[in-house]
């Protein structure tokens, strides 16, 4: 079985972790723990980063964000490997927006499975572009597993 684990530092990604990570998986499963580094450029045509001392800031924040996606994938790699060290893991952090990298990431690593929190960190794709797992959901050519944090 192959499954992508779409991240993002969320309390809902931790719930999809811990929901992934108590589930019976069969042997050799494999297991792609991603996190989309969403850059707000890239939402936004015609923006562009500035020279100077606001580029440098921008660059900054975007180390910065990068840092802590490959932060985010490394938890949630010890996380499950410690629940189950048969597992077979990698991680990537990728530039994009969400819901079409998320897709193209399963499509790439022939998922059959992907798991997602319900919501995310991502307020500002939402506002863009809708739910971002329920756009996987409805346009993934797998299964999808949403994790709901329970209140």
């Amino acid at each position: 079985m192959k499954i992508v684990l779409a991240i993002d530092g969320s309390d809902f990604s931790k719930v999809a972790i811990d929901q992934l990570a108590g589930m019976p998986l069969p042997p050799n499963t494999e297991i792609h723990i991603i996190n989309i580094l969403e850059n707000p450029m890239l939402a936004t045509p015609g923006m562009v980063p500035l020279g100077g001392s606001l580029g440098s800031h921008y660059e900054e924040a975007l180390s910065g964000a990068r840092r802590s996606a490959e932060g985010f994938v490394a938890d949630a790699a010890r996380a499950l490997k410690e629940t189950n060290g048969k597992l077979s893991l990698t991680t990537a952090v990728v530039n994009g927006l969400p819901k079409s990298t998320i897709l193209e990431e399963a499509e790439t690593f022939g998922a059959d499975l992907i798991v997602i929190g319900s919501q995310g960190h991502g307020a500002f794709s939402r506002f863009l572009l809708g739910s971002v797992s329920q756009s996987v959901a409805i346009h993934a050519t797998c299964s999808v597993l949403i994790a709901r944090k329970k209140e």
